[in-house]
């Protein structure tokens, strides 16, 4: 199973008062486990950027004015993508920016249905607890020390580890980089039918009564009026 962790930052709170994505971040997944690929770009808003925004994340309007329009990052988008489900900590804030610039450059929305919304698990989960990005890192160990300001790339690194913790648990040996020696065998192992791997056959244990347990049941039902066994 294909699932793509999103995370964008944007101009502002909402694209209905002209606010644009200024960045996404993407981490594929295979069967829950970080492929390595990824999907990463800044994008110039064609605006200012207010400083409420800038503080958040720190993309200034002159770091982003010589980088590529939505527009002409659409495809590239929309191909890493594909149909896959995109795992997204508030997937409504998210989607409704991505699907106002897909209708601002001609092309069709994201149905919300393709959309897995991980605070929404986590308050199913955690019911009355924080759901934030960082108290979930915090509940699961998951190091976010690095996250001095929102990045796209960077929050969605964090949230693929918070979705495999809320999906169940990390698995062994588990790394976002995965480049290491043999992880995509390794992967490819642990998600092999248990009848394909190479183990040792166990001899079934004897599970019969022996002549002592036999000779201690009938003298305790001896005791009991009408037993059942014996009926």
């Amino acid at each position: 199973m294909r699932e793509i962790v999103l995370d964008t930052e944007t101009t502002g709170l909402s694209p209905k008062d002209g606010h644009r994505i200024v960045e996404i971040g993407c981490v594929e997944l295979h069967n829950r486990v970080p492929t390595g690929e990824t999907y990463w770009v800044y994008i110039n808003p064609e605006r200012d950027m207010p400083t409420e925004a800038f503080q958040v994340h720190g993309l200034s309007e002159a770091f982003l004015a010589d980088k590529p329009t939505f527009a002409e990052i659409a495809d590239a988008f929309l191909a890493f993508v594909g149909e896959a489900p995109l795992v997204i900590h508030n997937a409504g804030f998210d989607m409704k920016f991505i699907n106002a610039e897909l209708e601002r450059c001609g092309r069709a929305p994201l149905p919300m249905s393709q959309s897995v919304d991980t605070v929404q698990i986590a308050r199913r989960k955690f019911p009355g607890a924080q759901a934030s990005l960082d108290a979930l890192c915090k509940r699961f160990g998951v190091d976010n020390a690095k996250r001095t300001k929102h990045g796209a790339l960077l929050d969605s690194e964090l949230l693929a580890e918070v979705y495999l913790e809320l999906m169940g648990g990390r698995q062994a040996g588990l790394a976002l980089a995965a480049d290491r020696p043999g992880a995509a065998e390794a992967a490819r192992d642990a998600s092999a039918p248990a009848g394909s791997r190479d183990k040792p056959v166990r001899p079934p244990r004897p599970h019969a009564p022996s002549a002592a347990e036999l000779a201690a049941h009938e003298a305790f039902l001896e005791k009991i009026a009408e037993p059942i066994w014996r009926r």
